[in-house]
């Protein structure tokens, strides 16, 4: 019997999942009080090394001053720290995939 007959397959890669680049809510508190975080201000400190299909803020850690952030997507709990630390989330749009 050949080998790739002999040999179990499993899973399943889906080629048309979204992977993001993630960031914790606790990582933007290197950033001054009342900065505007952008793309290239999360990759020009290291959070975000390369630009997958989006970056995608989660709710993970504590900020304690208010920032303008600029992301393709957030989590609610992350929406939710942001704010009550006086900032905002603007959404933006995702990439094109080539």
């Amino acid at each position: 019997m050949p080998l790739q007959r002999r040999i179990p397959k499993r899973g399943f890669t889906n080629r048309f999942k979204k992977r993001y680049s993630i960031v914790n809510v606790g990582d933007l508190a290197r950033f001054e009080a009342g900065s505007e975080v952008g793309i290239q201000q999360l990759m020009d400190v290291g959070l975000v090394r390369k630009l997958q299909d989006g970056i995608k803020l989660l709710g993970e850690g504590e900020i304690g001053h208010a920032l303008t952030v600029q992301v393709h997507k957030a989590s609610e709990s992350a929406v939710n720290k942001v704010q009550a630390a006086g900032g905002r989330i603007e959404l933006i749009p995702s990439p094109e995939r080539k």
